[in-house]
């Protein structure tokens, strides 16, 4: 981590990513339940996009942070992991499919990641 230190380097960049794909999943939940044609006839949707809109106002706030403690290069390659976990919540929560070529990529990321990590600092 070096001067970046565990929390603005890793700790905080992570809390972003799971709270932004939680607010993706809560999204796909209020994307059921509101009809754009008539947004105010259910209260139920309503309340789930704002919730969802209030994590992604906090996520953005603790990013923001984030970005003035750490390098972007070093830390904005965390943010794929979005693509990881929000699929995956989907999978658990939704009972969405999901098929091998994702498990194939999401190898692929997790190697990338892995090499990014590595990666000395410029």
């Amino acid at each position: 981590m070096g001067s970046v230190g565990l929390l603005w380097g890793l700790l905080a960049p992570l809390g972003c990513v799971c709270v932004i794909s939680t607010g993706q999943l809560l999204f796909k939940l209020a994307s059921g339940h509101i009809d754009f044609r008539r947004p105010l006839a259910d209260p139920q949707g309503l309340a789930i996009l704002a919730v969802a809109l209030a994590l992604y106002g906090a996520a953005t706030l603790v990013w923001v942070s984030v970005l003035r403690h750490a390098p972007l290069s070093r830390i904005y390659p965390i943010m794929a992991l979005s693509f990881v976990l929000t699929p995956l919540g989907g999978m658990v929560v939704l009972k969405e499919p999901i098929s091998t070529h994702y498990w194939a990529g999401v190898g692929l990321i997790l190697a990338g990641l892995i090499v990014i990590s590595r990666a000395p600092a410029a």
